[in-house]
């Protein structure tokens, strides 16, 4: 088996299981998470196939370690929802939270978009837990009083955001900056955007 070298992959500080979540989602986004298997994983790290087994029981124990952080975001924004003021500041204080857990998580993203008929296939038990923040910040950001228009422009407001998960196919070269900036004027504009009827 010819293994690359552990220095050429492991971060300072992350250790192995980093280096194993890291490697499998290089060759998940790659490959397809279908396509890919555990041995090209522990190959790219550079470890046995029992040292990943270690590390992670199953490839779709794998697969949570790397899209978790997204959902585990997400969970973070929604439960500070109740200290903040539902104002135009506090809004924009909010999109740009789940927005910046979106840039950091955006090579998972991404992951999750390429490949959402397996993946979704591998957490489906999961599903209705994963998708009940996104509807509590959908929720919220309809205000208090929630017409048909302010929930609709609050879903429209969070796909707007989730282009930052399309970002490195989107434009590539973009810097997290400006993700912000656009996606999050983009954003505030959709919510604050008055009826055309």
């Amino acid at each position: 088996m010819a293994q690359r070298s552990v220095g050429d992959t492991i971060t300072p500080g992350g250790g192995t299981k980093a280096a194993i979540r890291d490697a499998a989602l290089k060759l998940f986004a790659a490959k397809g998470f279908e396509q890919a298997s555990l041995r090209e994983v522990a190959d790219m790290v550079g470890i046995t196939k029992a040292s990943l087994y270690y590390h992670y029981a199953s490839k779709l124990d794998l697969l949570v370690a790397i899209i978790d952080p997204i959902f585990d975001s997400m969970r973070d924004v929604v439960e500070d929802l109740d200290t903040v003021a539902y104002n135009p500041d506090g809004v924009r204080t909010v999109l740009r939270t789940y927005l910046r857990s979106m840039i950091r998580n955006r090579a998972a993203g991404a992951l999750c978009i390429r490949d959402t008929a397996a993946i979704f296939n591998a957490i489906a038990s999961r599903y209705p837990d994963l998708m009940e923040p996104s509807r509590e910040l959908r929720k919220w950001l309809a205000g208090p009083n929630p017409t048909v228009e302010t929930r609709l422009r609050a879903a429209a407001a969070l796909e707007v955001l989730s282009v930052a998960l399309l970002s490195t196919e989107v434009a590539p070269d973009a810097s997290d900056d400006m993700l912000e900036k656009i996606l999050l004027d983009a954003a505030t504009t959709v919510l604050a955007g008055t009826a055309t009827t």
